[in-house]
């Protein structure tokens, strides 16, 4: 039986939006995913494989790391945002739908893929079998169930932010996607098989000049037409930006789960 087409993503790469999404979500989250991949000594020789690779900044931290005889597969289903560069190969893969090399990588990451991914269940397992014996998984996600707004200047903002919250998540449900998965995975993981995971979460507070409030904003643009699906207005998503340039709003942040496994039958790196 042929693999279901691949459903619409809910963020797509190659526009002007999606670059700042990028940029945005590499200064919110790079400096919780690199300090933990930093951690578990990624160093030269790995062989490194990163799932939805964006932007790149991952990836292109890697092959710094990896030098001199590793190497980095940069993977997205569109990939014209990443460049190739010294140990660090770029290429379009869908993982819902394409193989993987078997028993391949020393490392395999992925961050805010997989709740977008309907079929992450079956998904994980195929990422394992990827890694070498002793091969280690990150997989970082958010769980969005509660992020309320702190500081708004009246009860018809505090409304009105939670609407766009609650239109945000019914919008990736309809995708396929689950806004909550961040604080499933680390059992997803445990039972794919993995020992030794370990759970990392952060959460924090948006502000004006927080790059996770800039990710927000930029989803008032980037997700324009799916939140005008769930009921919300282009009046309603202008008020949304207005309030979240306030200097004195202030929400917190979803939680942010980075989740490490390892693949059992090796020392790994």
């Amino acid at each position: 039986m042929a693999p279901p087409a691949p459903a619409r993503a809910v963020f797509g790469n190659g526009t002007a939006h999606s670059r700042d999404q990028h940029r945005c979500l590499e200064a919110a989250y790079d400096p919780v995913t690199l300090p933990r991949l930093a951690a578990a000594g990624v160093g030269p020789g790995w062989h490194c494989l990163e799932i939805g690779a964006g932007g790149g900044s991952i990836a292109r931290w890697l092959a710094q790391r990896v030098a001199p005889g590793g190497s980095v597969l940069a993977t997205d289903r569109d990939p014209r945002d990443l460049v190739p560069g010294p140990q660090l190969a770029v290429a379009a893969l869908d993982v819902a739908r394409d193989p993987l090399p078997e028993a391949a990588y020393d490392l395999i990451v992925a961050r805010l893929v997989l709740q977008h991914v309907p079929s992450r269940a079956t998904v994980l397992p195929r990422l394992v079998r990827a890694l070498r014996p002793g091969g280690l998984l990150q997989i970082d996600e958010i769980d969005a169930s509660y992020e309320p707004p702190l500081l708004t200047p009246d009860a018809a903002a505090e409304e009105l932010y939670l609407r766009f919250l609650r239109a945000k998540s019914a919008a990736m449900r309809a995708a396929g996607g689950d806004p909550h998965w961040g604080r499933a995975v680390p059992a997803a993981l445990r039972a794919a098989g993995l020992t030794a995971v370990d759970v990392h979460l952060h959460i924090g507070v948006r502000h004006a000049q927080d790059p996770g409030l800039g990710l927000q904003s930029n989803h008032t643009r980037n997700l324009r037409d799916r939140l005008v699906e769930q009921g919300m207005t282009d009046e309603e998503l202008d008020r949304v930006r207005q309030l979240m340039r306030d200097p004195g709003f202030r929400a917190a942040s979803s939680v942010f789960y980075s989740v490490q496994g390892r693949r059992p039958g090796g020392e790994g790196r």
